[in-house]
């Protein structure tokens, strides 16, 4: 199984800068039962970090099979939403944007 320290490691190569441009945001991603980590996006840049954020926009919480399925494609992020299996804290419109952001 991936792990989620090769997911933060592919997200940067996956990521979308066109779409990033003029953004200045952190989403935090709470793995419940994995480690935790953050993507910084500026002005077209990713940054990806272990750890939590100290202020992020919107924090996702799911667990590491969740995440795997959303960022491989095989999950759909509004589905895992919508079943209870990732919940959003912050501003929940811009959790719509990392389809755009990392596509797949």
């Amino acid at each position: 199984m991936t792990t989620v320290a090769d997911i933060i490691n592919n997200m940067e190569g996956k990521f979308n800068p066109a779409a990033a441009a003029g953004l200045d945001l952190v989403f935090q991603f709470n793995i419940e039962d994995d480690s935790n980590f953050y993507a910084v996006i500026k002005d077209g840049t990713c940054s990806v970090s272990q750890g939590d954020a100290e202020d992020p926009n919107v924090t996702l919480i799911m667990d590491a099979a969740t995440l795997q399925g959303v960022i491989s494609g095989e999950t759909d992020g509004m589905q895992a939403f919508m079943g209870g299996k990732l919940r959003a804290e912050g501003d929940m419109m811009l959790a719509l944007k990392l389809g755009e952001l990392f596509p797949v």
